[in-house]
C-alpha cells in the first residue's frame, strides 16, 4: 500500500472564516503541490479528508490537480487532528494492499500516523508543512515497519509543478 499524508494547506482566521478553510495562499499552495503530484505520475484510488473544512478542501484541490474524481473522496472522523493513529490505521485496513490512500489530514495526527507505520516503541519525527507530502509504502497494516519513500516540503512541490 502506498499511503500519501499532506497537511491541508494554510487557513484562514476564526475571525475571517468561523470554518476555517483555506486562505488564497492556501488555495495556491495546494493547487502547486497537486499540480506537482501529477507531474510525478502519481494518482490515487482513495482520497480521505476530515470533515474539516480545510481538510475537504485541501482534498478536493488536489483530486482536481490529479483527475481524482471529487466526488469519491471519502470524508472521515478517523482524520481529525486529536485521533489516535491507530484509528486511523484501521480504517486505512479497509483498502487492499495494491491502493495508493492520499489523506489531507492534520497535525498532530498525521505525524503520529506517520510514526506509527514506521516505527514501534519509539517515535519518529517527520516535520510536516501546510501543503507538504510524503509517501509511506506498507506491506500490510497493521505495522510499524513501513519504509518512507519520501517528504517534500510545499516549497519542492511547487518547484516541481513549475
Amino acid at each position: 500500500m502506498e499511503i500519501y499524508l499532506m497537511q491541508h494547506g494554510p487557513y484562514l482566521p476564526k475571525e475571517q472564516d468561523p470554518d476555517e478553510g483555506l486562505g488564497p495562499e492556501g488555495e495556491a499552495q495546494i493547487h502547486a503541490s497537486g499540480k506537482a503530484l501529477k507531474k510525478m505520475g502519481i494518482t490515487f484510488d482513495v482520497i480521505l479528508a476530515s470533515p474539516k473544512k480545510r481538510s475537504r478542501q485541501t482534498a478536493a484541490i488536489v483530486a482536481e490537480e490529479v483527475g481524482f474524481p471529487p466526488e469519491k473522496i471519502m470524508e472521515t472522523e478517523k482524520v481529525k487532528p486529536m485521533i489516535p493513529p491507530e484509528e486511523t490505521v484501521t480504517v486505512l485496513r479497509e483498502y487492499g494492499v495494491n491502493t495508493k490512500v492520499l489523506i489531507a489530514g492534520h497535525l498532530p495526527s498525521l505525524a503520529e500516523v506517520a510514526s506509527s507505520l514506521l516505527t514501534e516503541g519509539s517515535h519518529a519525527t517527520i516535520a510536516f508543512e501546510k501543503g507538504g507530502c510524503c509517501r509511506i509504502d506498507v506491506q500490510d497494516l497493521p505495522t510499524h515497519s513501513g519504509h518512507l519513500k519520501w517528504y517534500l516540503t510545499p516549497e519542492q512541490l511547487k518547484l516541481i509543478a513549475t
